[in-house]
């Protein structure tokens, strides 16, 4: 792991990096979106269909986000041609 967050930090990314990183964005998107979820829609919906409906829509948005900041760290430390 330790290697992981050096190689974030220097800008050189291997694959194994984006993989870590995704799967660590994708899991705190579905923390954040549930605990979203819940405060916003709890009582309406009832907590545990919010919360579940929270871990399904968080991701959407995070893990493109993320990736695509991937890409653009490795494209711009020329890596990958465009």
């Amino acid at each position: 792991m330790q290697m992981i967050i050096q190689q974030l930090g220097s800008g050189s990314l291997s694959f194994a990096a984006i993989v870590v990183w995704t799967l660590i964005a994708a899991v705190l998107a579905m923390a954040g979106g549930a605990a979203a979820a819940v405060k916003l829609a709890g009582k309406d919906l009832g907590n545990p269909l919010a919360s579940m409906m929270g871990v399904l829509f968080g991701p959407v948005a995070a893990v493109p986000g993320i990736l695509l900041g991937l890409i653009v760290l490795r494209w711009i430390q020329g890596s990958i041609n465009p």
